[in-house]
Order: structure tokens, then sequence, then C-alpha cells
């Protein structure tokens, strides 16, 4: 029977998310999209069971003027009907009862939040990239783990608690009315300061909630940075100071939870005096109405018991309603974030891209980072033009902040246009679904990041239906086979099955860039991105990580990014970014005849690292496979110690003239 019940709501839907409104009650009626039925039949249930539970009451009351009116002897022949058909209705109340608890817990408690994070997790997958740079990644966590539960708990109170409370009072006050209306007077006094009570309580209540959940994410994004980053805290010896950031944040989260709790007791205290001012009142009036001759004993013991159970349920109506705003406090934090507007989405006729040749044309793109072009930002991208050619091998050159890693960028549709546009084989991309541009494009970069998965996982996210020999192959032509079966964990695991550590810091940066370079390969992309892809390896690691490069590189279009020249000195063509402007372009020779920023560049990597002369120096490092750079000369040039100075001494290779 559990089974059935757990079944009855799919936490998993196909259906693409929506963005859910940025308003607390339109966001949480969003939440309960497809389990509105389910819910409604909860809070009907717990309607019947409280309605019930009051009339029981006020059968007990009859039941007590009963035993003292009746002959013991022929209770059962007077009284039996009525009896029985109360003993039909205890059990039918227990049905009500289990079948209450059967859908609040077994389709609705584990369900509903695994259901809301899987939309919420899903939604947050389809931000832009502007959104994780704007936010701690442990701040997000939390919103999407604890908005689900903060959801769950709102629905729960308003749906179960409050409606039980709500049914309760109002078939007490009917059934004191219907034995006498002068006992309607106590429950009305005690109601209308119980509302009063609420007015006051409540707001102050909903606002500490939400500075509360304010305060708690940023603690946890504060700490989950740190963990994140443990390895800067560690080399800066910055332990102390990372605990001291972290306390802060605490102090401001136990500032508000004290706040809090004085709300709470100040409202303990309150509703306590009430309640037993409701009980003396019931009894009071009860006993005197007594004394009068208008009700029976039974009426008096009903209304007491009436008001004892009133009094019980005011507590547990307190901390529900505690409990309460601290959730809607949760849930409109979680709202500034869940609710974000995405700010790169696709066209709703956006077409599937289709790159049967690969040729790339930049058409007056303009962009700037997050700023109106009012406010008089500067352009990252300035109404440049660029065409690359079907399986042409382009390298960008420019002093950082030239944009280049922002042209990449944009390919890849991380951000939209200022203006101009981006075609792939005449395909606007922004025409064109984002996942359909992305599966066409494959992309190396110097932060390699890896998930903390098995190393087959990794290598198979390009590609993730293939074979574990497809998986090996794509290893040995990137040379990581070597090593992946030397590899182990601590669960035992080796080999391909062995996993790499969050961010795969249990791998040396050449042995990430060899599984990234797999990675890419394994995916086989018509179209290749390198972005600073060796700049951060050793010359021995970076030379056998470039083999495997070119190997990558046969057959496709590629742009590639770096900083050290001598890497993309062999390509095809190279485009001299400035400020966002082409303002070179032509082969490694070319540029350097030319005398101009790009030579400039290159005199200082390979001669004028210490100003001695501005020397041009033309050679080029290692060409692509095929290129006409077999025929090849070293040139080795020694710097001898000039006025006491320490000089260079490098060997470089250049194409023979």
């Amino acid at each position: 029977m559990f089974t059935y019940f757990e079944k009855r709501l799919d936490p998993y839907p196909a259906a693409e998310p929506r963005l859910p409104p940025n308003g607390f009650f339109a966001f949480l009626w969003a939440c309960t999209e497809g389990l509105r039925g389910k819910i409604l039949a909860m809070a009907l249930l717990t309607a019947a069971m409280s309605a019930f539970e009051a009339l029981l009451f006020a059968m007990l009351g009859r039941i007590v003027d009963w035993l003292g009116n009746q002959v013991p002897a022929r209770l059962w022949e007077e009284r039996g009907t009525t009896l029985m058909w109360l003993g039909i209705a205890l059990a039918a109340s227990i049905a009500v009862v289990a079948l209450q608890t059967i859908v609040k817990h077994q389709t609705l408690a584990v369900n509903l939040p695994m259901r809301l994070r899987w939309n919420f997790h899903r939604l947050m997958l389809g931000q832009s990239m502007a959104f994780y740079q704007d936010e701690f990644a442990g701040r997000i966590t939390a919103k999407v783990m604890q908005t689900a539960l903060a959801v769950r708990e709102t629905v729960f109170v308003l749906a179960d608690v409050l409606v039980a409370m709500g049914v309760y009072v109002a078939t007490m006050i009917v059934l004191a009315a219907v034995l006498d209306r002068q006992l309607m007077l106590p429950f009305a006094i005690w109601l209308v300061l119980y509302v009063a009570m609420l007015f006051f309580f409540v707001p102050r209540l909903g606002k500490i909630g939400k500075a509360q959940a304010d305060a708690r994410a940023m603690m946890t994004g504060r700490i989950t940075d740190a963990y994140t980053n443990i390895a800067t805290v560690k080399l800066f010896s910055h332990a102390h100071r990372e605990a001291g950031f972290a306390r802060a944040a605490m102090q401001d989260f136990m500032a508000t939870g004290y706040g809090q709790m004085r709300l709470v007791s100040a409202f303990e205290i309150a509703n306590h005096t009430l309640s037993m001012g409701l009980t003396a009142g019931m009894a009071g009036m009860g006993l005197w109405l007594w004394s009068q001759g208008a009700v029976g004993v039974g009426a008096v013991a009903a209304a007491t018991a009436m008001a004892l159970r009133l009094q019980g349920m005011s507590h547990w109506i307190m901390w529900e309603m505690t409990s309460l705003f601290e959730n809607i406090g949760t849930v409109q934090d979680g709202m500034k974030t869940l609710s974000r507007p995405r700010t790169v989405l696709d066209a709703p006729d956006a077409a599937t891209l289709a790159v049967p040749r690969g040729e790339v044309r930049f058409e007056h793109v303009s962009f700037r980072y997050g700023l109106d072009p009012g406010e008089g930002g500067r352009r990252v991208i300035d109404d440049l033009t660029l065409t690359v050619a079907p399986g042409e091998k382009i390298g960008l050159v420019g002093r950082s902040g030239a944009g280049k890693s922002t042209l990449v960028n944009l390919l890849l549709r991380f951000h939209d246009l200022e203006s101009g546009r981006i075609l792939i084989d005449g395909q606007d991309i922004a025409h064109v679904t984002q996942d359909s541009l992305r599966a066409h494009i494959g992309m190396v970069t110097q932060d390699t990041s890896l998930l903390h998965r098995s190393v087959s996982d990794n290598i198979a996210y390009g590609q993730p239906d293939a074979s574990a020999a497809a998986i090996r192959g794509a290893a040995e032509r990137a040379e990581a086979h070597d090593f992946v079966q030397a590899l182990g964990d601590p669960n035992g695991r080796r080999g391909y099955e062995a996993h790499v550590g969050e961010r795969g810091v249990k791998l040396s940066g050449g042995q990430r860039q060899r599984i990234a370079i797999a990675r890419v390969m394994l995916k086989d992309a018509p179209i290749l991105l390198l972005d600073e892809a060796t700049s951060a390896l050793d010359s021995e690691v970076e030379a056998a990580i470039q083999a495997s490069l070119y190997r990558l590189m046969e057959g496709k279009t590629v742009i590639a990014i770096a900083h050290r020249l001598s890497t993309i000195a062999a390509m095809d063509r190279l485009i001299v970014l400035d400020q966002g402007r082409v303002v070179e372009q032509g082969d490694h020779h070319t540029l350097l005849a030319r005398g101009g920023l790009y030579a400039r560049l290159w005199a200082h990597q390979s001669g004028g690292f210490l100003g001695e002369d501005d020397d041009e120096d033309d050679g080029v490092g290692p060409g692509l496979p095929g290129e006409s750079y077999s025929a090849r000369r070293t040139v080795t040039t020694t710097r001898q110690p000039v006025a006491g100075k320490l000089e260079l001494s490098s060997t470089q290779e250049e194409p023979a003239p």
C-alpha cells in the first residue's frame, strides 16, 4: 500500500520547468503545479478529521448527560443504536486519519521537495555564465536545497495545520452556540485576541525569518567558498583569516536567531496566557450557566474539554506559525535566485544547427560586459568582422583584455551580442538552439575542469553513449592511457574507473589536460577552440600535449588563443586584436615584416624580456601536421652577461628560408 501511494507522484517530470514568478504566492502556486489535486485531498481529509474531533467532544458531553440520567440496566437498550453508530464513526475516523497520513507522508513529504529540486536544478543549469560569475556556487546549491524544503513545509502548514485549526475552531463555535449561545462569548473573545496576537507577531516573525534566511545563505556561501578554494587558503596560510570571515557570517546568523527567539518567547507567553484565559472562561461560563439551570453537566464537560483541546492546538499552531514564517523567509530569499530571468534564451523558433563545412563568420560584432551603452562602458568587442574558412586554423593574439577570450565565449553564445551577428555555415547562432550549437564545438581551456567522477565518465562527457573501446581509443590518442592505467582511488577503484577528485585535483596539470583533450577527441566536433590550452604547463609537458593537440586539430576549423606566441605562430593565419578590434592579420612572417603590434609582442617574448633591444626573432613553434614546416633549422641564441646582468640562453625553431 505504501508503495502504491509513493508512486502517485512523479518526482522527475520530463517537461521542461517554467521560470517561476517573482511573487510569494504566485511562486508557491507555480511550485504546486501538478500537485494541487493531492494537496487538496490532504486538506479535505484534514478538515474531516478536525470536524469529527470537535463533534466527538460534543458527543462525549451527551454521554455524560446520559450517565447522569440513565438507568444503568437500560443503557444498551435505550442508547445501544446511538453508541453503535458512534463506534462506526470512530472506526471511520481511523480510516480517514490513515488515508490523510499516507497522502501527506507517502505521496507528498518526499516527492514534493525532490520534484522541486529537480525543477530548480534544471532551471539553474539553463542560466547563463554571467549568472554563475555573480553568485557563490554554494549559495546557489543552498537555495536549491533549502527552498524546496521550505516550500513543502509552507504547503503543509497552509493545507494541513491551518485547515485543521480553522475547521476545529469553526466547529467548536457552532457547537457552543447549539449548547447555549452564551458559551460562544469566551470563544469569541479568545478568537479576537488570538487573531490580534497573530497580526502583531507574524509580520515580525516573517521579517526576522527573511533576515535569517539571508544570513544563512551568506554563511553557507562563505564556508563553501573557503572549501572550494582550499588550495589558495593553504597557500597563503589564511585558515585563521577564513575562519574569522566565516565567524562574522555566523555571528550575523546567530544575531538573527536571537532576535527570532525573543519574538518566539514573547509569542509563547502571550499564547499561553490567552489559552489559560480561554479554559478558565469556558469552565466559569459553563458552571454559571449550569448553576442557572441553562445547561446540563454534559454541556459544561464538552465545552471545557473543547477549550482544553484548543489550548493544546494553539501551542501547536504557535510553533507552526514560527516555522511558517521562517520558511516564508527562506522561500522569499530563494526566489531572488530561482526566479531570476535567464539572459541567454533560445529563440522560440530556434532550429538545430547543422555544420557540413565549418565556416565561422563574425559580422560587425560588438559587445560589452554588464553595462548598458548609455552608461559609457568600454566595448570589449567593437564592430569586429572576421571570417574563418572551413578547416582553417587561426590564432588570436593580443594584449590581456584585448577581447580574445570574449570572442570565443561569444561564439559559444555564453553571452548575447550588443550588435552584429555570428554565423556558422551561414546560420545565425542566435537562431539555433544552444545545445546544438555547443554540440558542434569542442574546447580545451587553460583551467581544465573535471567532474568528481571516474576517468571514463570524464572522457565520455563529450559523447555519453561511447563504448569502453572508444573511450580507451581517445585516451590513447591523447597519450593518457598509460597514466590512467596506473590511477587508483581510496575506494579501490582503478584505471578508468578511478575517481579524479573535485575538479580533478588528484591529477597533475598535464594529466588533466590530456583527459580534456581525450574528451574533445571523443566528441569529435567540427569546430575546435583552444583557449590557453598549454599556458599553465612546463615546457616538457607542453611538448607532449602539443603533439596531442595537433592530432586533435586535424580536419577541423580551429580558433586558438595563446599568450605564448610560439605555440600558435605556425597557424594558417594570426588575428591580432587590440581594444576589441582586428588591427592586423596574416601569417607569422608577414606580421613580423610589417613591424606592428604582433612584431612588438614577438620581440618581447623571444628576445626582449629584459628590454636590451628590439631585435625581431622570427622563430616559430612547431607546425601543424601536414603544413609546410617540415624543413626546419634550429637557431640557438646565447646572450652573454652584460654589465653584470644575467641574460637568457634560449633555443628556438623557425622555418628554413
